[in-house]
Formats: C-alpha cells, structure tokens, sequence
C-alpha cells in the first residue's frame, strides 16, 4: 500500500497552491473549536435584524461589495475617521450613502461575540458570514464562506474612489474596474444582480427622468410607466437628498432574477442597467440569467465566494479589532 503515498503530496499540494495564497489559509471550520456559537451569534442576529428592518439584507450586500472590491475583504469600511485618521474609507463619496442598517448589524454581532468569545472572530469575517446569511435568509443561493481574515490596519478614502464602478461610467469603464481585479465580465454581469434587492437613491438615476435632453424630457430606454412613477417618486429629491426607488419593483425584498428581466424590458433604473442589456459583451448573460435563475444562483454564489476571499489579510498582515469602527492601536 505504501507505493501509493508518494503520489498523494503531489496532488495534495497542487490542490493547495490552486488556491490564492492567503485564502488558502481560512478554512469553514476557523472558529469550530474558538468560538462554537460563531454560526449560531450571527444567524439569531441578522434574523431578528432582519425581520424588523428589510433594509439590513440588500445594505449589507452593498457594504460587502465596496469592502472587499476597493483593498480585499478586511473590513477597512467600517473604520471611523479620526485625528490621526481624518480621511478613512468609510468618509468616501461613494460610501456616504451606504446603510446604517448595515454598519448597525455588525455592532451588534460584534458585541455579542466579544461577549461569548473575546478577540477572537474578526469583523472582516463577521460581514463575510452576515452578508451571505442574508442573501440566504432573502432567497439567495447558499455558498460557502471560509473564514479566518484578519481586519486591516489601514483605511483611506481615496482608495475607493479608484476600485469602485459608478453609475456614470461606461461599460468599458466598468468591465476595467472588474477586470483589474481579475473578476471576469461573467462574474462581474452575475454580481450586478444584487440589484434585485435593496433600493437606489433619486440623485443616480434623476438624469433619465427630468431634463433628459432638449428633445426629451425623459430617458426614451427607460420604460414610459416607469418613468412616469419615478418622476412622481422623486419629484422633491434635490430637497430631500434620502428619496429613493426600489431597483426591483416588482419583488424588491426578494432575491430572485427580476432584475435580469427588468433590464431587458426597460425597467431597470440606472444608465449602466439600460446598458448592460444591450451590450454585445454583457446582454447575452443578462438573457440567459434572465430566463433561467439557477444559472444566476449558480454564478452569482461562485462570484460571491471568489470575492469573499479577494485579497484577504491573514497572520500579521492584520488583527483582530475589538471595536470594529477603530483601529486596536493608533496608526503610526
């Protein structure tokens, strides 16, 4: 029997360095024996959460997406600025706007596991565990979250303005901010459907339904019933900068592949909507998803799990915080 073993290390070892380095060194079972209520701590928690704010599941996907895709999944996000850090993440334009529904889940799961097991479960894997009990918790694809991320040492706004895709930008310009990060257009057109949860404010898409252009006052690819709802919706937005629509109107709180659909009937609220149905690059996987949920579940899981372990700190590339919204020492 011993003749076999000499090939097992081999195979073995290539499984192992198939792996990005640092994400091949989390693993399902990190807190199996640290912390055994990890699991259990975060799934009492997003449901009550959940269940009394519908807002939490689609603020924490977005939350989820602009930490891991602007310096790795590592909780950089939620640090708060500060003397000795006046321009940390959180303070980006582009994150002004996110969900307190979001940052206030993570306090709470965090609490209670300082409480059941001190230093011990990072807030970078805290936001990596909730967002995808909530995706499930919503209707969304279960996928597996390996887990043992360390939480940043640093936080600087002006990094999220480079990584993260706009809804002014080009397709071109989207498809570059993905592809630098070695996502592909397929991953990238399947985590486009989070939009199927969750809402969008009236600022981003107020361009398509007033003053259009001088011969339009509306976006003629936006879908005329829509627009006309909108433009009722957000007729105070410049006001009451809060006014949002849902980006699904007709399954907003649930995960499904509406948005898909809405895209290609002209239903979808954003520029970048419109133009990811009609892209020779994208609209094929925006049809096919369209038609057929499970090859969305199937490729947004595996693009949720790709992106969970996207440039991970382990070791001492970083710590364990016990606040999440501050550093454990003050940054040099």
């Amino acid at each position: 029997m011993h003749n076999y073993y000499p090939m097992a290390f081999p195979i073995l070892f290539l499984l192992f360095i198939s792996l990005p380095f640092s994400s091949a060194k989390l693993n399902i079972n990190y807190y199996k024996t640290t912390c055994p209520d990890f699991e259990k701590i975060v799934r009492e928690n997003i449901y009550t959460k959940q269940s009394a704010s519908p807002a939490t599941a689609p603020g924490l996907l977005r939350l989820f997406f602009h930490d891991c895709i602007t310096d790795g999944c590592d909780a950089s996000l939620l640090i708060s600025s500060t003397a000795y850090n006046p321009h940390a993440e959180r303070d980006a334009d582009l994150n002004l706007s996110l969900s307190g529904d979001a940052f206030d889940i993570i306090v709470k799961i965090k609490n209670a596991l300082e409480l059941a097991c001190p230093g011990i479960v990072s807030c970078s894997d805290i936001i990596a565990q909730s967002t995808r009990d909530l995706v499930k918790m919503v209707g969304g694809p279960y996928y597996p979250v390996r887990l043992g991320r360390k939480d940043s040492l640093v936080s600087d706004a002006s990094r999220t303005d480079k990584a993260l895709p706009t809804t002014k930008m080009t397709m071109d310009g989207i498809i570059e901010k993905f592809t630098a990060k070695n996502f592909t257009i397929r991953e990238m057109v399947a985590l486009t459907g989070a939009h199927t949860i969750g809402f969008t404010h009236c600022k981003e898409f107020s361009n398509r339904i007033f003053n259009f252009s001088k011969t339009s006052e509306i976006d003629p690819t936006l879908h005329p019933k829509l627009a006309k709802g909108l433009r009722e919706v957000c007729k105070n937005y410049t006001h009451d900068p809060t006014m949002a629509a849902f980006n699904d109107v007709r399954s907003p709180g649930k995960f499904d592949n509406a948005y898909y659909q809405n895209v290609l009937k002209g239903l979808g609220l954003l520029t970048t909507d419109y133009i990811l149905g009609v892209d020779p690059r994208t609209r094929s996987l925006v049809e096919l998803y369209a038609k057929d949920e499970q090859a969305f579940f199937q490729d947004f899981a595996k693009a949720m799990e790709k992106l969970s372990v996207f440039e991970v700190k382990t070791g001492k590339k970083g710590e364990v915080r016990s606040r999440c919204d501050q550093f454990n020492h003050i940054p040099n």
